[in-house]
């Protein structure tokens, strides 16, 4: 009975994880959140040489996370080391940064945001560029 018992709070560990928060699930963004996020957010959050936390890092996001959305928000808001004000996002409200932030820090979903026509067609026209 007690190796049941054992067995059940690991079981519970594993899937909430260690610290009694629910594991972290993927975060799904509308389509405006997800043009966004590619026009504006992608451009630092998935260069590691701009020093930006990556997206769908947990690890570089953990400890960021545990400061509180509150904190988190005012960094964004008033731009934080290299990030600059609203992430350059003058669109962006405090529920929309607060979503990126969380789609972010969340793991990666199996499919990536859809790249607008707009987006797709820029990279078209910049790859074209490189080759000649």
């Amino acid at each position: 009975m007690r190796g049941a018992t054992a067995a059940a709070i690991l079981a519970l560990f594993v899937l909430q994880g260690c610290d009694g928060h629910e594991a972290a699930a993927p975060v799904e963004l509308d389509q405006r959140l997800a043009e966004i996020y590619n026009h504006t957010c992608a451009t630092c959050h998935t260069d590691a040489e701009t020093g930006a936390p990556q997206a769908h890092d947990i690890a570089a996001w953990k400890p960021r996370l545990a400061q509180g959305d509150d904190v988190l928000l005012d960094h964004m808001v008033e731009g934080f080391n290299g990030m600059p004000p609203l992430g350059q996002c003058i669109e962006c409200g405090a529920d929309d940064l607060k979503a990126l932030m969380h789609f972010m820090a969340a793991p990666a979903a199996k499919t990536p945001p859809e790249k607008t026509s707009e987006e797709k067609t820029s990279e078209e026209k910049t790859k074209k560029g490189d080759a000649e």
